[in-house]
Parts: C-alpha cells; structure tokens; sequence
C-alpha cells in the first residue's frame, strides 16, 4: 500500500484559515469493540464522538470534532489512525 501524502494535507490544512479550529475526523472501522476504542483513544476527553453502526452491523462510523492547534496535529492522529487494524479514513 502507497504511503499516504501527509505534505499535500499539511498544504491543505494549513491553506485553511487560522489555528486554532475545530476540525471533523471520521473513520469507519470494523465493528469490534477494541477497535472502536482504539479508535476513540486518538482523542482527548473534550472531542464530540459520535458512533454510528452500518446497517447491517459490519462497521462503525465514527465522527469526532475537536479543536485542533496546527495541522501537524492533525496529522499525528491521522498516522496512529493508521496502525489501527482495518480502519478507513475518511
């Protein structure tokens, strides 16, 4: 697997207006529920974490928004995203 372009989403990011902003991450992971609190551990205590099961209950959506300091944050969640088994990035 090609290893993810993190210099073309800092550009973006950073393209983005001013730090701090609340930014929307969302990942679909399979519905386990260790991978769905790995997932969840990305993310301080203050993210707004929404869980959404599919419809047959194969995965699980979930969305967090958080206040994000600079996209290099941004980023470091998105590489331990990574490591979980299974996990889309959306």
């Amino acid at each position: 697997m090609a290893e993810f372009n993190y210099d073309e989403l800092r550009k973006k990011l950073n393209a983005g207006g001013s730090w701090p902003q609340v930014y929307m991450f969302k990942f679909i992971v399979p519905s386990d529920n260790q991978k769905i609190a790995l997932t969840e551990s990305l993310f301080e205590d203050d993210a707004e974490i929404k869980l959404q099961p599919s419809s047959k209950g194969t995965y699980t959506s979930v969305t967090a928004r958080v206040v994000m300091m600079d996209a290099e944050q941004i980023i470091n969640i998105y590489k331990k995203a990574s490591e979980i088994e299974g996990i889309i990035s959306l």
